[in-house]
């Protein structure tokens, strides 16, 4: 099982209705997304977050099928625009020692496939994580 985690932080100037917008589409993507096991979004306790979200898959085959889903393409192109940082992190009980580096290629083909999606990543101020394009993991 994997636990796929995004933690967000607002630009300054998005208001509660842009926020609340993005958080109700992406909502709506984990019923949109057959391999969604189940999800939960909302507000994020931690220091210097605002949003979270955890996504339950049930393999790597999910997580790609995840990945490359319409819904999950608009919820990237309406939510990466407002961000000023963001944080993908996943969990598994999964103990294979290479999962680490097969999540890291699934989001590298990930962005391959999606120049625009790449392009709006690489602009965010900060973007750490699994997601996070090479060279961009910032601290």
């Amino acid at each position: 099982m994997i636990y796929h985690g995004n933690r967000v932080k607002m630009k300054d100037g998005v208001s509660p209705e842009e926020a609340r917008a993005a958080l109700e589409m992406m909502q709506r993507s984990a019923s949109e997304i057959p391999v969604v096991k189940s999800c939960v979004v909302g507000q994020d306790i931690g220091v210097d977050w605002d949003f979270g979200a955890v996504f339950v898959l049930e393999d790597l085959d999910a997580y790609w099928e995840y990945l490359t889903h319409p819904a999950h393409a608009a919820v990237e192109r309406a939510g990466l625009p407002l961000m000023a940082k963001f944080e993908s992190f996943d969990i598994t009980d999964d103990l294979d020692p290479g999962f680490q580096a097969k999540v890291a290629e699934l989001q590298r083909r990930h962005y391959e496939t999606d120049p625009e999606v790449t392009a709006m990543v690489a602009s965010l101020p900060v973007n750490l994580g699994s997601s996070a394009l090479s060279g961009t993991d910032q601290a």
